[in-house]
């Protein structure tokens, strides 16, 4: 087999010059400006992404965790939370997920995945339910829509808030909850998601006026109105320069998705090796994972024919030392999830032939 380059598993460099001249004309843009902090830019893509997501509110903060962890205290000082109240979280995802709960003073309460769309199951989540219930966060893990009606049936008999966890589902859409689930998405613009900025940002988009409001008054210190503080808030902003590349890259966001739909097609249809589970079929492939069950193994073989791979993400929440109160938890689905997951390159600049390549390689590959 001849010898290839190295392929990177995200070569930000290149996908930031895929819109290179566009980005340094937003920079130099804002830089000129003299105005860097809530000025033109943040509110021109907080308006720019509402109407992107189909969504009345878009309030930018400074990442993905604290747009989670905004919007839950936002509901706590609202009323709507109480310390101590449960949160239902996926027991598979990235731990920002439950930080976001146990940094609000609330209770993550982790709930099983389905095997087949590997997104929370309604059923472990009716199982989950306590008196001291209040929310369900749904994680869009992957890039698959984690939300199904039987969620908003779940939320409406026992009245509970719905959180979702955005931060890998740019892009997806789904029906619109009934009016009476008081619901929000928290978004993380990290540089390697599918709408990632040059650095660490993130939102709130949401219907509730009310959550609007309160989310953007705790990211600006508790403050509405200059030096009148009606909250003990925070400093979470969304800066002009980030929102500035963001409006760039929102405009592309749809090709970029569609781009990587199209390598996930190719991989779905390509791999057929028996050793290796391929994904549900449709989302927006922030990741591509496969499962194997001695993925340290495929990860080296794959490295071996110059194919960097990560795995999202090797430890679960409740295994993590952060957690030690959860060590206890019997989580199989999940835990056979972090065992065996492995992601493939699948991004914009990626080209067909380097995907032939992760296709073939993955198809040499055999097991002990």
């Amino acid at each position: 087999m001849p010898t290839h380059h190295h392929m990177p598993y995200l070569p930000l460099r290149d996908i930031t010059a895929m819109h290179g001249d566009e980005i340094a004309r937003a920079v130099e843009r804002v830089v000129s400006g003299g105005w860097y902090i809530l000025g033109e830019e943040v509110k021109a893509f907080e308006a720019e992404y509402a109407t992107y997501t189909h969504h009345t509110h878009c309030i930018g903060c400074a990442n993905g965790l604290d747009a989670l962890t905004l919007t839950l205290t936002a509901w706590k000082e609202m009323g709507l939370l109480a310390e101590g109240d449960e949160v239902i979280v996926p027991a598979n995802t990235y731990i920002a997920s439950w930080l976001a709960v146990s940094n609000s003073g609330l209770t993550p309460v982790p709930a099983e995945p389905r095997r087949d769309t590997l997104q929370i199951d309604p059923r472990c989540i009716e199982d989950a339910v306590t008196p001291r219930t209040r929310c369900i966060m749904i994680v869009h893990l992957y890039g698959y829509n984690a939300y199904c009606t039987e969620i908003a049936d779940i939320c409406q008999r026992h009245r509970l808030l719905l959180l979702e966890d955005c931060a890998q589902g740019h892009g997806l859409q789904h029906k619109a909850l009934p009016e009476d689930v008081i619901s929000a998405c928290a978004y993380s613009f990290y540089p390697g998601k599918n709408l990632g900025a040059l650095g660490d940002a993130g939102c709130v988009v949401t219907d509730n006026n009310e959550t609007a409001k309160m989310v953007r008054r705790l990211a600006n210190y508790g403050s509405d109105k200059k030096y009148i503080f009606r909250n003990k808030g925070r400093n979470s902003r969304l800066d002009e320069i980030q929102a500035a590349v963001l409006r760039v890259k929102l405009k592309h966001l749809d090709d970029d998705n569609a781009r990587r739909q199209e390598i996930a097609a190719l991989y779905l249809k390509g791999i057929t090796n028996d050793a290796v589970t391929l994904p549900p079929p449709c989302g927006v492939f922030h990741i591509f994972p496969v499962f194997c069950q001695d993925r340290e193994r495929l990860q080296a073989h794959l490295a071996n024919a110059g194919i960097s791979t990560m795995i999202h993400y090797p430890i679960a929440p409740h295994k993590q030392e952060a957690y030690k109160e959860m060590a206890h938890l019997q989580l199989p689905v999940t835990e056979k999830i972090h065992r065996e997951e492995l992601s493939l390159p699948c991004h914009q600049a990626m080209s067909d032939d380097e995907c032939r390549r992760v296709i073939d390689a993955v198809n040499d590959y055999k097991p002990n």
